[in-house]
């Protein structure tokens, strides 16, 4: 299939560009205080006509509320905010709520840090995807260097097993809400 070739020679750069923005991202200027990173990033721009971006679909969803914290922990929110393209597959407080107890608190500690942009940057792609693009089986590559596999059971699509509960058309991207937290393979 064309679209498969086409794919494999775009893949390499379509990785790489956003990886590099990726880190450099999360070295955000840092404020006098040496916490947060100082204001005046993508996500600080007030802008209520455009199609909000991916942080803003986030914020303003009561339930990711579990992600937006994770975000700003991870120091992503700026990134994530960015022009990208992106996919993300944006867990739910439900998803989140399915880990055992007292992870998503341990790792929003700011010793996890970490660990926990592993986590979620292995919820993105670095490319603005429709469901549709998807075919059974496919692997795909994640912002964390893992990869993942998508299926469709019953008319539904799945990346590993978290299923696709909604669709979102962002600025920068495509936000696909899903029902469980995506974690990377041990390796």
């Amino acid at each position: 299939m064309a679209s498969h070739r086409l794919w494999a020679y775009l893949r390499p750069a379509l990785f790489l560009a956003p990886v590099v923005a990726l880190a450099a991202g999360c070295g955000g200027a840092a404020s006098s205080d040496g916490g947060a990173p100082a204001a005046g990033g993508a996500a600080s721009v007030k802008d209520d006509v455009s199609n909000p971006d991916i942080v803003k679909i986030a914020v303003g969803s009561k339930d990711h509320t579990t992600l937006v914290a994770a975000l700003k922990a991870a120091g992503l929110v700026d990134v994530m905010s960015s022009s990208g393209p992106y996919t993300v597959f944006a867990p739910t407080n439900a998803a989140f709520e399915k880990l055992p107890a007292g992870t998503v608190e341990g790792l929003l500690k700011p010793d996890q840090k970490a660990k926990l942009s592993g986590i979620l940057q292995h919820h993105v792609m670095t490319s603005a995807l429709d469901l549709g693009v998807f075919e059974n089986g496919q692997v795909v590559g994640m912002v964390d260097g893992g990869r993942a596999t998508i299926s469709r059971k019953d008319g539904a699509t799945y990346i590993d097993d978290a299923k696709v509960i909604a669709s979102v058309r962002a600025s920068n991207g495509w936000v696909h809400v899903v029902d469980a937290v995506v974690l990377p393979k041990a390796p």
